[in-house]
């Protein structure tokens, strides 16, 4: 028995020599880990904490200094463990980036994404479904936003053949960069005009396909057919005066994924130094924001006010 324990503690021993990493390579992983970690730590705290205005910014350097202190404490205590769980961690990217599954060019955006998001700080807006009104002219704008027509089709079909087909690495973003594609279509060639005096005209979204002009109703259903028809889910959002489309974003993670595309890789020209407007819904749905009024797809909203929304699927 005794010698049982001794061969079993010897293979424990063992293993543990082959996995130990020599120094300095251990503190410096623990290092690199350390501040990976900081990073995000850092972002939130430096937007929770009030700004008592020191000079040269002295309590953010306090602040990193001492949140990278309390961590390095923290892994240099759980080093074994923690070394031999990157190991095994590692060995997961290498398998997905070899055969295709999550590997290190996806952790890779989705770090940068996260991090990227919470520095840029978008604005997001709520919407309390239960004290929406009806929406006006419903059956209309239904009708009108012709998803399954060939024309409305083959132009959105057209559009992402357009713009940002070169973009590489995102593939489970396809859908959305496509519908970002066809809002850049659209909104580069929309001329706004009036609808007839004492009228409201509804155009369909083939009618509007002929010369691109229209007010924002016009514009809205244009939008959502063909976003709805490569496979998004557009809806409408109706204001005192304005109606204007948003796209839904799947959840947090693919909105950060989102944002980071529109300010560093589609958009960045339009975006820059501007804010990403979406609404969140009562079921926790993102809502981005494609209103005509604004360059770059979450643009700031033209009006705050909603009294009615209309999801088209």
């Amino acid at each position: 028995m005794v010698n049982n324990e001794i061969s079993s503690n010897n293979k424990i021993k063992k293993w543990y020599h082959y996995l130990r990493i020599p120094n300095p390579w251990d503190n410096i992983i623990i290092l690199i880990l350390n501040i990976l970690i900081t990073i995000p730590i850092f972002i939130i705290a430096h937007q929770n904490i009030n700004d008592p205005n020191w000079p040269y910014h002295l309590d953010r350097i306090l602040l990193f200094i001492g949140i990278i202190g309390i961590l390095q404490y923290i892994l240099q205590k759980m080093k074994t463990i923690l070394l031999i769980t990157i190991f095994i961690y590692l060995g997961f990217l290498v398998w997905g980036s070899i055969f295709g599954g999550y590997g290190y060019q996806a952790i890779y955006e989705d770090y940068r994404a996260m991090v990227y998001s919470m520095a840029e700080n978008p604005a997001p807006q709520d919407i309390i479904i239960a004290k929406l009104l009806p929406f006006p002219n419903k059956s209309k704008i239904i009708k009108a936003s012709e998803y399954d027509n060939p024309a409305v089709r083959n132009f959105a079909l057209l559009a992402t053949t357009k713009h940002f087909t070169k973009i590489k690495g995102y593939h489970e973003y396809r859908q959305i960069i496509q519908s970002l594609a066809i809002f850049k279509e659209i909104r580069s060639r929309w001329n706004y005009v009036n609808d007839p005096k004492g009228r409201e005209y509804i155009a369909t979204a083939s009618e509007s396909l002929l010369h691109f002009s229209g007010d924002c109703d016009d514009y809205s259903v244009l939008m959502a057919a063909c976003i709805r028809a490569i496979g998004g889910t557009p809806r409408f959002i109706h204001t005192k005066e304005h109606m204007y489309p948003e796209m839904l974003i799947d959840n947090k993670a693919n909105l950060e994924q989102v944002i980071y595309l529109i300010k560093e890789v589609l958009f960045k020209e339009e975006s820059q130094g501007k804010e990403i407007n979406y609404h969140i819904d009562e079921r926790g749905q993102i809502w981005l924001n494609l209103d005509y009024t604004a360059r770059y797809p979450g643009g700031p909203f033209m009006s705050e006010e909603i009294l009615g929304q209309l999801t088209l699927n």
